[in-house]
Order: structure tokens, then sequence, then C-alpha cells
């Protein structure tokens, strides 16, 4: 059964990185009916930072590991296991200073696991999360796209790629609705602001 892990990380409810996910999952959804959704959203549920007991868990042979541990990696092994039981992943994104929402970092911190999500046991990094794609579809006051003259300010899109190739998701989209700054002024309105770029996050999910 083809699967979709949907992440939304903006705190807020009527945010355009929404509006993109939601769009992106029914289109993902209509072409595939029998498909299942699996949604996460981290601005609401986030995980704790990890800390030095979660760390020394990580780290302890599973076989080892007593009962303190396990229930300190539970919340991981719950957000690992979504991500390896689906195909796709889309992850809404709301640029928050230059770079990615708080609790999507926290999110990543949590599936980012050796011997879960990467390994070194041949001497050098292997994703163990190969053959699945994600697309990040944002948002941004300004214009940050590469190429474009604040581009070099986008720290979001290149960690998420970054990031996601670590793990073995190399097959990477990304998609922006640069210059919401526009709706805040009302030069133009929510609906033209959107629409090209829905029109392409249709055709990504097709």
């Amino acid at each position: 059964m083809p699967t979709l892990l949907h992440i939304d990380s903006s705190p807020l409810e009527s945010s355009i990185s929404r509006e993109l996910t939601r769009e992106y999952v029914r289109s993902w959804s209509a072409k595939n009916p029998q498909g299942k959704v699996i949604t996460r959203d981290v601005s609401t549920w986030a995980p704790k930072p990890i800390d030095a007991f979660w760390i020394a868990a990580a780290y302890t042979d599973e076989a080892k590991r007593t009962p303190e541990q396990n229930a300190a990696l539970a919340v991981s092994d719950e957000l690992i296991g979504e991500l390896e039981a689906a195909n796709e992943v889309v992850i809404g994104v709301a640029m928050h200073n230059f770079s990615i929402p708080a609790s999507l970092k926290l999110w990543i911190d949590q599936v980012v696991r050796s011997g879960r999500t990467f390994s070194y046991a041949s001497g050098s990094p292997k994703g163990l999360l190969s053959g699945k794609k994600a697309t990040v579809l944002s948002a941004s006051g300004g214009v940050y796209e590469a190429g474009t003259a604040a581009g070099a300010l986008n720290h979001a899109d290149p960690y998420l790629r970054t990031v996601l190739g670590f793990i073995g998701i190399t097959d990477f989209t990304a998609l922006a609705a640069g210059g919401a700054n526009k709706l805040m002024g009302g030069s133009v309105s929510r609906e033209v602001f959107l629409k090209p770029t829905l029109e392409r996050v249709r055709a990504l999910a097709a």
C-alpha cells in the first residue's frame, strides 16, 4: 500500500505552508485512492530535546537497554516507524529566521539515529532509508529561492536536503511560496498569490 507521511511545522493553522501540504495530500490521495496518509503536526506535538540519557540509550545495544532507556527512545521509535512505513514524505515548512521551525528540528533529532536511520558500520556514513521521496513545501515573507538575490540566506532547504540525504532520502524536491509579505501589505490577494504555486504542487503530487 502506498503511504505518505505528511508533516506540518508552522504554528499557524492558516499558514501558507499548511495550505500547500493540504493540496499535496489531496492530489496524492486522488492519485492513490487505496493509499494511506500518516499525519504528524510537530507544531502541536513537538518531541522533547534529546538529552544525555537519550544519547546513552541510543548508543546502547538494544538487547542491553534498560526499561528506562527503552522508554526514553519510545518517541524516537514511533517517529522512525512512521518514516519507515512511508514511501513518500511531504514536509510543510514556514521559514523562521532563515531556517526551519524549532519544532521540526526536534523531530529531526529524534529520527536521525545511529543504527536505525544511518550507520557507520562500513566505516563511512550510510543512510538506511533509501528508496523514498521527500517533497518540502515552504513559505517565507521574502524570496529566498536559489538564484535570487537573497538565495544565500535560505538555510532551510539546503539543511533539509542534507539531513534527509544523510538518512538515505536523496530523492528530494523543494518548492517555495516566497514573497508572502505581499499579502500583509495587501498588494495581492491570497488566491492570486498562491495560484501558480498550488498548480506546481498538484503537478508534483500527481
